[in-house]
């Protein structure tokens, strides 16, 4: 009796786990290798007939239709699309859709944006999978996850706590839902946690690593060769800073470093 109590016990927490399992990144979608290059756009909408001079570009998922997501695949880009999976958006269509118990505090320095308690996320998922639906049915290639690096804020901060392993579980959930829609998914920021989301995750994007000393916190990605997109900004770093000692050091790590403006607008300068 006691072995069949136990064989119940395991099945039952392996069903409640089976969410936040790790996830293979084993298939047939875009994976972007070392040094491909990268653009981060995130006006919205942007205009018709925008070019772009990098073979991926990254844009507002909410923003821009179909039509254009098109337009610059038959320019030969691949197309991620940004969505916020840590944060609520009050401009954003399904802002309503979000419960009460799951929203906390506003995110400092964005106006009508607060955080989303990930540690229980079952509330989540109808509202996310809705969301990489849209994101599937406009024809993106990928997604980028925003605001996933919520163990990087306090709980003072948040209103709730959230701990590494929230993260990474959440993660997870957000990669195999990704995958089986056919869609890249890459880890944003978080890079104190690469080591244990390499393997789930199929590029990494972060933001000011080298204007904060932590670009080399990614560098396993490099050793999975998968790609490393670092964006520097420019209220951090100027122009002659970025040429003259962020590009040997990301040329050196096979990072592909960009330096925008910090509204992510067309502005970009690349390593020369």
């Amino acid at each position: 009796m006691m072995k069949l109590y136990a064989l119940l016990f395991l099945s039952i927490f392996a069903w409640s786990c089976a969410d936040e399992a790790p996830v293979s990144t084993e298939g047939n979608w875009y994976k972007p290798t070392p040094m491909t290059t990268f653009d981060w756009d995130l006006r919205g909408p942007i205009p018709a007939g925008t070019t772009y001079q990098s073979s991926i570009v990254d844009i507002d998922a909410f923003e821009n239709d179909a039509s254009f997501v098109a337009s610059l695949q038959a320019q030969g880009k691949k197309v991620f699309a940004y969505v916020s999976v840590g944060s609520v958006e009050d401009w954003r269509p399904d802002a309503g859709d979000f419960p009460n118990t799951v929203i906390g505090n506003d995110y400092p320095g964005w106006s009508g944006e607060k955080f989303l308690d990930i540690h229980n996320f079952e509330l989540l998922k109808p509202i996310m999978r809705a969301r990489f639906d849209m994101i599937k049915q406009k024809g993106f290639d990928g997604i980028e996850p925003d605001n996933i690096d919520l163990n990087s804020w306090t709980t003072a901060e948040l209103g709730f706590e959230i701990t590494d392993a929230d993260v990474i579980n959440y993660s997870h959930w957000l990669a195999q839902e990704a995958h089986q829609r056919g869609l890249s998914i890459g880890q944003k920021n978080a890079s104190d946690l690469s080591d244990d989301l390499v393997d789930t995750f199929d590029w990494i994007l972060l933001e000011d690593a080298f204007a904060y000393g932590f670009q080399n916190e990614a560098a396993t990605y490099i050793s999975h060769n998968k790609a490393v997109f670092a964006t520097e900004y420019t209220d951090e770093t100027t122009s002659s800073q970025f040429q003259t000692n962020v590009c040997p050091s990301a040329a050196t790590l096979q990072y592909t470093a960009i330096l925008k403006n910090r509204d992510l607008d067309g502005f970009i300068e690349t390593c020369n």
